[in-house]
């Protein structure tokens, strides 16, 4: 019970990337965004398995739009979103789904 939120989330992430997507490939990367951000926003790590901490460690880093401008206020992660590339766009599926699956067995627990 404890990771049922995170979990939530991360389903909701991973059923977002399942392409495609109502509202374009963008809009499903955004969602993704969105709703891993919230799941992992104020969480404790310290009960992380390492292959865990480094899955959020590498999302996180595909997530960040630190350095990136938005004259047109669509928002960063719209802005991120559209420059991935195609092995970025992969790398974000296996993330939240190695996630997705985590925290749902830690939920269960």
């Amino acid at each position: 019970m404890k990771y049922s939120y995170v979990s939530e989330k991360f389903a909701a992430a991973r059923r977002n990337l399942m392409l495609p997507h109502p509202n374009g490939d963008t809009t499903a990367i955004v969602d993704a965004f969105a709703e891993c951000s919230h799941g992992l926003h104020n969480i404790n790590r310290d009960d992380f398995d390492d292959a865990a901490r480094e899955s959020v460690q590498n999302l996180e880093e595909l997530i960040d739009g630190l350095g990136l401008d938005d004259p047109l206020g669509r928002g960063l992660y719209t802005v991120k979103a559209e420059r991935l590339s195609l092995d970025q766009k992969a790398e974000l599926s296996r993330e939240v789904d190695y996630l997705a699956t985590w925290f749902d067995a830690q939920s269960r627990e």
